[in-house]
């Protein structure tokens, strides 16, 4: 049977321990572009430290997945009142509702490239005309294992992620980076 948490439930522990804020500074941009009660979905949501807690400070109205029952555990023990549930974020429940803005931090690049297309297109699709959308990947086609899981990961690279964006019907398609160098997409 396939681990759908991608070896991430076996070190949740650590993962909690070493997780850093990289990154909140661009998470807090995008959350503030959002007005008051907006609803986000945070796609692999872990902990929910520090993303969640950063889209709720900003008084949106959060629903958040992951397939670590281990990381959605410490989630609700963070946050009891915001829905959480345990599943792949490519077979999400949560998908077959509307969003002002969905966030996936960290994720993508850890599926296959086939469930990667299709969840950028299930993403698109989950969103208001304008909604919004942030996700991570590398900047380049490359593939690797990953240092935490051991697990295999894999970037469709930017000039194919910009693709599948407008090929999703979003637009306004931009890239950026943080402090630590992870890159950034979003769309409209």
């Amino acid at each position: 049977m396939k681990d759908k948490s991608n070896g991430y439930d076996n070190i949740a522990e650590l993962y909690a321990r070493h997780r850093t804020t990289t990154g909140s500074a661009k998470v807090r941009a995008w959350a503030q572009s959002f007005a008051k009660g907006a609803v986000i979905l945070d796609l692999g949501c872990g902990t929910g430290i520090p993303v969640t807690k950063i889209l709720l400070e900003a008084g949106l109205k959060v629903y958040a997945v992951d397939a670590s029952a281990k990381m959605v555990a410490a989630f609700q023990d963070n946050f009891p009142d915001v829905p959480v549930e345990c599943e792949s974020v490519e077979e999400s429940q949560f998908l077959n509702f509307k969003y002002d803005g969905i966030i996936s931090i960290g994720v993508i690049f850890l599926l296959e490239e086939a469930a990667q297309r299709s969840l950028i297109a299930k993403m698109a699709a989950a969103l208001h005309a304008d909604g919004k959308l942030l996700f991570t990947a590398p900047l380049q086609k490359v593939a690797w294992q990953d240092v935490m899981t051991a697990q295999n990961s894999r970037s469709l690279g930017a000039e194919e992620y910009k693709k599948l964006l407008l090929a999703a019907g979003l637009s306004g398609v931009e890239e950026f980076e943080d402090e630590g160098g992870n890159h950034y997409f979003s769309g409209i």
